[in-house]
């Protein structure tokens, strides 16, 4: 068994690369796991969607041809060229596939170092495919191992004392611009999680917040929080003038805000699109500065400064995790193998006793006790052994031990 992970990211794709790539709904991502997993090849398959990554993580029996597969799939879900997937895509394989999962979970690898999205993000795609039937044992143990080092980092360091997002770095170019929130409009389209946080953040740093959503009985609560005004979707392109800033995060598959959309406006103002695929298309206008997730990058790079003793306690906490993962692993491998032996030393008391008792040995009555007899001087002998191999499981490569042990004990097929 291998763990192999395909992984797009800010730092080897585009935006507009993400937009194709990305798994805007279930359906979506249904049939590629469905067809992932119909590969002899493939195991077991989960897909993580996020504004910033697209990874594909899986166990296979073949990492090679799984990874031909896998790129034939995202080939045809996104259109891009198969070797334009295969040469942006970072692959991992194995310990390293492993390393690179952790560092995911402990928000090492984000955008913004610290992020507290992405375990979240990475427990909602491990539900959607576990609960689908798409994700066994071996990427269960790998997963929740994942959140167990992410739970080490969070409370050994100060990477996430204060989390930030890609919504809170937006409002915080929006505070750069202006100097200050406080009086400042703003709109802030959908109602997901980074939605959510723009308008907390925006309502914290004294902005008059509006919301809009399609459903809008998914934002009242908010709107209640945060002291906002609702805005009907469909008066999107009466509105557009009017704010100082807008933030918008939808899961809409095309631009929301078009271009070609006519509205006034004589002031400044800052448009937010935090979505994959971009809900705001290309715009014109001398007072509209529109950033996108990339354009976010100079707040990443001062936050990276900033954390950059943090991440390294939180690498050497994730090497550390990877590690004793894997030594785990190999304890879980030995265990079928001692438990074949002790079920085998079972089986020769019994025969052995059986024979004396036959043989006239040893009274029948006896014979409870001469299984018992028979076992315990098989165990004593065994116990060494075992605790030998235990400890081999522990401190080192044992797979060339288990497979001597198999062959020697004609137990391969066990």
């Amino acid at each position: 068994m291998h763990y192999l992970i395909l992984s797009f990211t800010h730092r080897n794709t585009t935006l507009p690369i993400r937009d194709k790539l990305a798994f805007n709904d279930d359906e979506s991502k249904l049939s590629f796991l469905q067809r992932s997993v119909d590969s002899p090849f493939v195991n077991e398959a989960i897909v993580l969607s996020t504004c910033n990554r697209i990874e594909v993580i899986t166990s296979c029996n073949n990492p090679t041809e799984a990874s031909k597969h896998l790129y034939l799939l995202l080939n045809e879900h996104s259109g891009i060229a198969l070797d334009e997937l295969e040469g942006r895509a970072e692959q991992f394989e194995d310990q390293g596939g492993i390393h690179h999962l952790f560092s995911v979970a402990s928000s090492l690898d984000s955008l913004i170092v610290g992020e507290t999205q992405i375990a979240g993000q990475l427990k909602d795609a491990y539900r959607f495919a576990l609960e689908r039937g798409f994700c066994a044992d071996k990427l269960t143990r790998a997963v929740n191992y994942a959140f167990k080092c992410a739970a080490e980092v969070r409370n050994r360091t100060e990477i996430s004392s204060k989390p930030v997002s890609v919504a809170s770095v937006a409002v915080a170019a929006a505070r750069r611009a202006f100097g200050s929130l406080e009086g400042k409009s703003a709109l802030v389209i959908g109602s997901g999680e980074m939605s959510v946080i723009a308008a907390r953040t925006l309502y914290n740093h004294g902005a008059e917040v509006s919301l809009m959503n399609r459903t809008m009985a998914k934002i009242e609560p908010l709107a209640e929080e945060v002291g906002g005004s609702l805005v009907p979707f469909n008066r999107l392109a009466d509105v557009l003038g009017k704010y100082d800033m807008i933030f918008s995060a939808t899961g809409s598959e095309t631009p929301i805000i078009d271009g070609s959309m006519p509205f006034r406006r004589d002031e400044p103002c800052h448009w937010f699109d935090m979505a994959v695929p971009r809900d705001i298309d290309e715009v014109d206008h001398a007072m509209v500065k529109v950033y996108r997730i990339d354009d976010l990058k100079n707040t990443v790079d001062e936050n990276i400064m900033l954390r950059e003793e943090e991440a390294k306690a939180s690498f050497a906490i994730v090497g550390r995790y990877t590690a004793e993962f894997y030594a785990w692993l190999k304890s879980l491998n030995i265990e079928p193998l001692i438990k074949t032996l002790y079920r085998r030393a079972e089986d020769s008391a019994r025969q052995e006793s059986a024979r004396a008792i036959e043989k006239g040995f040893l009274p029948k009555t006896y014979e409870a006790q001469a299984q018992k007899m028979a076992l315990q001087a098989i165990k004593r002998y065994l116990h060494p052994q075992v605790m030998q191999l235990r400890r081999a499981a522990d401190v080192g490569d044992i797979d060339a031990i288990i497979e001597s042990m198999a062959f020697i004990l004609n137990m391969s097929e066990e």
